[in-house]
């Protein structure tokens, strides 16, 4: 059973997941819920001041900004930080390509991969709330192909794998915080990732050919016995379209995108788009220099020009730094926006709970890695925290975050009613110090008035 600090942390990195400081937990009570919170949407404030910041040490944030663009660490770059509802700063940095010069812009699309996750949570939470799933319902409930399954017992010195029977199957508790013992194939270390890269599960034709190719596959430990980062949220986008009756993407505009006028977001990028895709990017090995990427976790990086064979629950969305704010806030909001409701205030605040159990924790949790412990822990589809302090952040308890692999973050602070968007392209971080972190320090540093 793979539960080594070392893959653990390895796992995290090949991902870019942007979570050095974060945390995640969803407070029950925010400090000072403004009233015109509970529904607002994302409108300019009128000064920084008016929302408990001050305005010279916020401008430290985009001074570091700034200057990880003019050091060539990422090509561009956009920010976004509201609080109350309103928007304290909204920067663009830097280019959108540098093969055409043109510069960022606030309505760049991006790709998001694995900010795609939460999304997806949501989805899910939808039909949670009508009826359709429970959380210690066991995953073949819904996927009957999993009934099979294998557990790897033990690794052979030769790399070989010694399995047993499953004793029971995933609960979608576990389904949803990445204890069920999925692989992924981000990393080839472990027999079951190379699995998943040699049976090419994340480029399955479809999301039941993805759930066929995964039913072939071990689970890397017994469900609900450690952590791994997995595909577990693409088996929760077959779910979605199982129960809803729609394809994920399908579901997700109707229930999600336009009622949120997220307008921007979706698994591909139309072609009067195009020109608003910003560039891949990653540095060359070798020479160290920026160069566009041409692949991603062993395949060929897709353009997002087309319609995907599969529609990725796990990381396939495309979208702008506008419309994932307006998503976050949503959150922020306790699952509504502009008197729009998408879920209950109850089911967002059961998404930001810690789930995992003290058993994975300690499973999982090694020396030199303070990922999840009695203050940081994992909800459904979300980083979750329980005490800032303890977890040595400046955000506020009850924080709920995630990030992607070409280095966007974002985080959603309810005790301070608070939420931040980062946006960049670069695979495989960007050679310095982690923008989540630094950006969370120059944000709170800021936020001198949080009483406000």
């Amino acid at each position: 059973m793979l539960r080594t600090t070392t893959r653990f942390a390895a796992a995290l990195t090949a991902v870019s997941l942007v979570l050095a400081p974060v945390g995640a937990g969803y407070a029950q009570t925010a400090r000072k819920p403004a009233a015109a919170s509970k529904a607002a949407g994302l409108s300019p404030a009128a000064s920084p001041e008016a929302l408990g910041f001050d305005s010279a040490r916020l401008a430290k944030l985009d001074t570091y900004m700034a200057g990880v663009v003019a050091q060539g660490r990422v090509v561009g770059a956009t920010t976004l930080l509201a609080r109350h509802g309103k928007i304290v700063s909204y920067k663009a940095y830097g280019k959108k390509s540098l093969a055409t010069g043109a510069p960022m812009t606030e309505d760049t699309i991006f790709r998001i991969y694995s900010m795609t996750k939460p999304i997806t949570g949501v989805a899910m939470m939808i039909l949670f709330e009508e009826g359709k799933w429970r959380l210690d319902d066991p995953v073949t409930r819904f996927i009957p192909e999993f009934k099979n399954l294998q557990v790897v017992k033990t690794l052979n010195p030769d790399g070989t794998m010694v399995l047993e029977e499953m004793q029971r199957p995933p609960t979608m508790r576990e389904v949803m915080s990445h204890t069920a013992g999925f692989g992924y194939g981000l990393q080839d270390e472990h027999p079951v990732d190379k699995l998943y890269r040699e049976k090419r599960v994340l480029g399955a034709n479809g999301l039941k050919d993805m759930v066929d190719r995964t039913a072939t596959i071990p689970l890397v430990f017994q469900p609900g016995t450690s952590w791994r980062y997995s595909s577990s949220v693409d088996i929760q986008g077959a779910i979605v379209e199982r129960l809803s009756g729609q394809t994920l993407g399908q579901f997700m505009e109707q229930r999600i995108f336009k009622p949120l006028k997220m307008n921007d977001t979706a698994f591909f990028v139309p072609a009067d788009k195009a020109s608003r895709l910003a560039a891949v990017y990653v540095a060359n090995r070798e020479t160290k220099q920026i160069e566009e990427a041409k692949a991603i976790f062993g395949n060929d990086l897709p353009t997002y020009l087309a319609a995907p064979t599969m529609e990725s629950g796990g990381g396939g969305l495309v979208g702008t730094t506008m419309d994932y704010a307006r998503f976050a806030q949503m959150i922020a909001n306790k699952g509504q926006l502009e008197g729009v409701r998408i879920l209950s205030p109850a089911s967002v605040e059961l998404m930001g709970t810690n789930v995992i159990s003290k058993d994975a924790v300690v499973a999982s949790n090694g020396n030199g890695v303070r990922r999840f412990n009695d203050a940081v822990g994992f909800g459904l589809d979300f980083m979750v925290i329980k005490n800032a302090r303890e977890a040595g952040t400046l955000e506020g308890d009850g924080t709920i975050s995630w990030g992607g692999a070409a280095g966007t973050w974002f985080w959603v602070d309810p005790e301070n009613d608070l939420i931040f968007v980062g946006m960049i392209q670069r695979l495989g971080g960007t050679g310095g110090d982690d923008l989540g972190g630094v950006t969370r320090t120059l944000t709170y540093q800021a936020l001198v008035n949080p009483e406000k």
